[in-house]
Order: C-alpha cells, then structure tokens, then sequence
C-alpha cells in the first residue's frame, strides 16, 4: 500500500474530526495498519475552520503532519481555498457541492458529489453527513472496507442512531462507486 496522507478540512459542527478518528481507528484496529491522526480547530468550536491530518501506511509512522496530502476533502468553500494547493499532483480532491464550488485548478482528480443534499433527502437529519462523506470517500479511495468503518460505528455510538449511520454511510459508498477513483 502506497502511504495515505489525507487532510479532512470544513467548520467546526460538519464532523469532520470525527470521521478522520472513525477512519484512522478502522485502519490501525481492524485493517491491520499504522495509522495516525491529528487535529486543529480554527477559533469557534461551531463554524471555525476545522483540519484533522490522518497517514495510513502498512509500515511504521514517523512524522505525525501531512504536508502535502494525496488525498483532500474539503466540506467548505473557505477549507477548498486554503488546503487545495497543498494537494499533491494527481491526487484526489473530494468536495461537497453544496458547500464547495471548484475554483482554483490544481492537479488532482477532482470529485464534487451532493453528499449532503443526499442525506438530507434520504434521512433528514446533517448529523450522519460526515459518514456520508466517509463512505464516498473509502468506496472512491479503496483505502478501508466499509465493515471496518461499521465496526468502529459499533464500539462508538449509540446503538439507537446505528441504523442512521449505516444508511449514511451505504449512500456514500453508492455516490463513490460512481467515481472509482
């Protein structure tokens, strides 16, 4: 396995810190992998700028940072204009197209899916959109399989929201299978 550096970035409240602890524990736990994860929060817990760094590798982590990540996604316009040029050349950018408009060109595969409106239209509620986007983003990347994302939803949330979860994360996958990266 090629060395997986990928920056989750958005605002405080989208999830994004917890999807990147839900894929960095999937792989180090179930997938049998080094993993790592960090974080910053921007000023306001709810709306500030948002960033989690997460490697995944078969062999030993030694540098906790990603600086220049082959994988980005970005869940804001603000995220997209910050962390877009960091991408490394022909890596992947995932984007929501609600909140995220491709302006700038870099090289990269570049995926906008309505990851968002999908969950709104198919469970009414933005707290599983993280997953949603978790989901789009192993089905796309191949980096986790969905049962190691399940297995860690299992041992983190409530059993009463697991179904919510479950279907969060099957309509990413679906929207991923779309763009096989």
């Amino acid at each position: 396995m090629e060395r997986s550096r990928i920056v989750f970035s958005g605002s405080g409240g989208q999830g994004v810190i917890t999807a990147s602890i839900i894929l960095a524990k999937a792989a180090a736990i179930f997938e049998d992998k080094h993993a790592i994860q960090s974080q910053s929060y921007g000023a306001a817990a709810r709306g500030g700028a948002t960033r989690s760094d997460i490697i995944i590798d078969d062999s030993e982590i030694c540098f906790p940072k990603v600086i220049q990540p082959n994988v980005l996604v970005s869940l804001t316009q603000e995220s997209y204009n910050k962390f877009a040029p960091i991408i490394r050349p022909g890596g992947l950018l995932l984007v929501d197209s609600k909140y995220v408009t491709i302006e700038k060109k870099v090289d990269a595969k570049h995926i906008t899916l309505p990851m968002y409106e999908t969950v709104m239209k198919e469970i009414g509620k933005p707290i599983v959109f993280n997953i949603c986007v978790l989901g789009a983003l192993i089905s796309i990347s191949g980096l986790i399989r969905p049962e190691s994302i399940m297995k860690v939803l299992e041992t983190t949330i409530p059993e009463d929201f697991m179904e919510m979860n479950e279907k969060a994360l099957d309509l990413g996958i679906k929207m991923g299978k779309k763009e096989h990266y």
